[in-house]
C-alpha cells in the first residue's frame, strides 16, 4: 500500500473523516445562533463535525440554540484537515516512489 499514493490518499480521508465526525473534536472555527423569547444573539465558538450528524452533544446543551454553523474559516480548516494533508501525503508518497525508480 505504500507504493500506491491514490490509496494512501483515500485511506487517509476515511480515517480523518471517521475521526472528526465520530468524536467531539471542538477544532473548527463557528457561530452558534441562540434565541431567548424575541430576542437572538450569536455567539463565536469553536465546533466539531461531529455535531452536524447529531453526535457530541447532550440535548441539555442545545436548550436555546436556534441554529450553529461554520465560518468561512472553520469550512476552510475542515478542508484542509480532511483533504489536504492526506492530499499532502500521497503527494510525498509519490515524490518517494518517484525518486526510488530513478
Amino acid at each position: 500500500m505504500t507504493k500506491k499514493p491514490i490509496a494512501i490518499f483515500f485511506a487517509t480521508v476515511v480515517i480523518l473523516g471517521l475521526v472528526f465526525f465520530l468524536f467531539p473534536i471542538n477544532l473548527f472555527d463557528g457561530k452558534i445562533v441562540y434565541q431567548e423569547g424575541l430576542k437572538e444573539y450569536t455567539l463565536d465558538a469553536p465546533l466539531s463535525l461531529s455535531y452536524f450528524i447529531g453526535l457530541g452533544y447532550d440535548e441539555a446543551d442545545m436548550v436555546g440554540v436556534k441554529s450553529f454553523y461554520l465560518t468561512t474559516k472553520g469550512i476552510v480548516m475542515a478542508l484542509i484537515f480532511t483533504l489536504g494533508f492526506p492530499a499532502l501525503l500521497a503527494f510525498r508518497v509519490h515524490l518517494r516512489n518517484t525518486k526510488a525508480t530513478n
